[in-house]
Formats: structure tokens, sequence, C-alpha cells
């Protein structure tokens, strides 16, 4: 539903010649109930900020205990994923090609997720995510019977 400011009502009201009695109990419940509804927004909690995490399944114990720093991206469901760093690679040259890349070049993998804009990644079929690195997790795969 539009939302519109109580004077453009009771101007519009003016001009159809409404009764200044009438016109003045509209403006005030119409006041009443903007001011509820402006308390219950200063009441509401503010949003939960969110983050993205990658979760490695590693059963077999075969990956480090360290942590892991990452991206998510995506490439199409056809292609494999070996091709991903050369995505990377060829939308970072074209970037660095250009005008602005030839003024501040990307130099690392990093750099080019996270300055790198989108065009350059959609015409080599690769979506970034997330510009910045995420945390990834590791899991053994099962639940606890506890």
């Amino acid at each position: 539903m539009p939302k519109i400011d109580v004077n453009q009502v009771a101007e519009i009201l003016k001009r159809n010649q409404v009764d200044p009695a009438l016109l003045r109990q509209i403006v005030e419940e119409m006041n009443l109930v903007t001011q509820a509804d402006s308390e219950a927004d200063e009441n509401k909690p503010p949003p939960v900020k969110k983050q993205f995490v990658i979760l490695i399944s590693d059963p077999e114990d075969r990956l480090p205990k360290g942590d892991f720093a990452g991206w998510v991206l995506q490439i199409p469901e056809n292609e494999s994923v070996a091709t991903t760093q050369d995505r990377i690679f060829r939308g970072t040259y074209d970037y660095n090609a250009s005008k602005k890349g030839r003024l501040y070049p990307a130099k690392t993998v990093g750099e080019a997720l996270e300055n790198v804009a989108a065009k350059y990644f959609k015409e080599a079929d690769l979506w970034v995510k997330t510009k910045t690195p995420v945390l990834m997790l590791r899991t053994n795969n099962e639940i606890p019977k506890e």
C-alpha cells in the first residue's frame, strides 16, 4: 500500500470542501495511527547480521586441523570445477586490460575477487558470491547419537 503524508491528505480534503470539524477529526486520527506505527518501529530489535560459512565434509580426516578462509563462487552447473581458477584469471586479465585495471591492477586472487567488477567475471561465466573471504569449517559428516 502506498504511503502518503498526513498533510497531503488534509490538503486534498480541504480542496474537496470537507467540513472543517470533520477534517480536524480525520487528521487527528491519522496522526494517532502514524504515531503508533512509528513507536512500533522504534521498539523493533535491529536485524541480525549474517555471514557466509563454507562447511567442508572431511569424514576421513584428510584436511589439516588449521582454519581456512575462502570465497563462495558459482559456475555453470555443466562445467568442471577445475576450470574455476582459469575463469578467475580470465576475468582478472580482462579487468587489468581496462582503463581502471591499468590504474589499479589486481595482483592476487584475493584482490581480484574483492575489487574486480562482476561484469568481467560474468563474461568468464563466474559469479562471486562473497567478495571478502569467509571461514571454512570441517565436519566428520556424522550426527552424534547423544
